[in-house]
């Protein structure tokens, strides 16, 4: 998809990340790592199978401390705490896990629920639609494809209308059709000015980054 790339003027998060390092035991995931991503920007995280790409993601969620290094999140002129963090963030990652005994619309009303949502029933309904599950369906998760499972974790990412969005591997399990409406979805988040953090080693969605941070494994 041809697109331009402008930047977006208006408030929203921006994440910065300096000199980032992350050892278990005595291996070392990576060193040395450094970026930015501000509203409307899309930050591709690439690299091969085990270079730490879904690591990196779990430090810039603060889901995880780096060894060494820092992440801060600016709203303006100002610094956002890290226990804050949480509320301003949408994640997709291949270890979520949905309930799978619930049908899509439970699982959505009870993240809304976690959350706090305002309106919840409107936007669980809206939010399944934008991401073409049947929110009249009660088919319980259990029996969706895994297209179908892709679908509703993203739907439920981008529920409460978060400024900052992680997907990691988001197009993993869709076919193509869905690799087209998933392109489509990120260029409409990147250009209502949400921050992205993409985490990713295939080759078409690399293309949907305006900046690149490449791991080397």
């Amino acid at each position: 998809m041809s697109r331009g790339i402008f930047p977006f003027m208006g408030g929203g998060i921006t994440i910065e990340f300096e000199d980032l390092a992350k050892r278990f035991d005595m291996r070392v995931v990576f060193r040395s790592v450094s970026g930015r991503v501000a509203p409307g920007e899309v930050l591709a995280v690439t690299g091969p199978n085990g270079s730490g790409k879904s690591t990196l993601v779990t430090i810039l969620c603060g889901l995880v401390r780096a060894t060494r290094g820092r992440v801060l999140y600016r709203e303006g002129s100002g610094e956002i705490p890290r226990e804050s963090w949480r509320d301003h963030l949408g994640i997709v990652a291949p270890a979520m896990s949905l309930y799978e005994e619930l049908d899509a619309l439970e699982n959505l009303r009870f993240f809304a629920l976690v959350r706090g949502v305002d309106d919840a029933e409107t936007r669980c309904r809206a939010s399944l639609e934008r991401v073409g599950l049947d929110p009249d369906r009660t088919t319980p998760v259990r029996g969706f494809s895994t297209g179908m499972h892709q679908r509703l974790k993203i739907a439920q990412a981008v529920l409460h209308d978060p400024q900052v969005l992680f997907l990691d591997e988001p197009g993993a399990n869709l076919d193509p059709a869905g690799q087209d409406w998933l392109e489509k979805l990120v260029a409409s988040e990147r250009d209502a000015g949400k921050t992205i953090v993409l985490a990713t080693n295939d080759l078409r969605e690399m293309e949907w980054g305006t900046s690149r941070v490449a791991l080397s494994g």
